[in-house]
């Protein structure tokens, strides 16, 4: 079964564009859902999170907000933050992978965002990155409630330069063209890893 990271930064469609794996019939895992799915009430990350950042656990499950105020800026938090949800994430994608394994999946997609920033790229077969122009990028996420400028810049400051991943990618799928001209590429990219022997 091939593994292919899929990535992007922040406001690139990568969202969309591993709903046109999925749409292929290709299982997407989504690194973020499995974060939300650990903070949540019963979440596995719940108690360690709540141990090593006092106050942000309401009602039984981890606050989003409060906990992106204490890390954004912060690299020490941030490691810290990595160190106990990474591991989790790890586990949860052994469970995808045995079930894509045994529907007969040819390929699974692995939809991280920092795909890059945390070493993920090391284990996986090919990587996707995700573009668009960066007046695009700032358009569509300065859309977003709550998003402001100076949030963005922190995000951004945090994550890879798109030039670097798209200089490091197997393959680029550009949504700044639309819609059916990204479908496209991923269809084309699907059938080269299909067509390709493994290695």
């Amino acid at each position: 079964m091939r593994i292919i990271g899929l990535t992007g930064s922040i406001g690139m469609g990568k969202s969309t564009t591993a709903a046109m794996f999925r749409d292929l019939g290709i299982p997407v895992y989504d690194a973020d859902a499995a974060v939300h799915d650990l903070y949540d009430q019963g979440g596995a990350a719940v108690e360690p999170v709540g141990e090593a950042f006092p106050g942000v656990v309401k009602d039984g499950r981890v606050d989003r907000e409060e906990l992106r105020k204490r890390v954004l800026g912060q690299p020490d938090e941030l490691k810290r933050l990595n160190a106990i949800v990474h591991p989790l994430v790890g586990r949860d994608r052994v469970g995808f992978f045995k079930a894509a394994e045994e529907q007969g999946a040819d390929m699974v997609v692995l939809d991280v965002p920092l795909l890059y920033e945390t070493g993920g790229d090391a284990n996986v077969e090919a990587v996707v990155v995700v573009s668009a122009p960066p007046e695009m990028q700032r358009e569509r996420v300065l859309a977003r409630p709550g998003m402001t400028p100076e949030r963005l810049d922190a995000i951004l400051a945090q994550q890879m330069a798109d030039a670097e991943k798209r200089a490091r990618a197997h393959y680029v799928v550009d949504t700044g063209r639309g819609l059916e001209a990204a479908r496209e590429q991923v269809a084309a990219i699907v059938a080269d890893l299909r067509n390709a022997k493994a290695p």
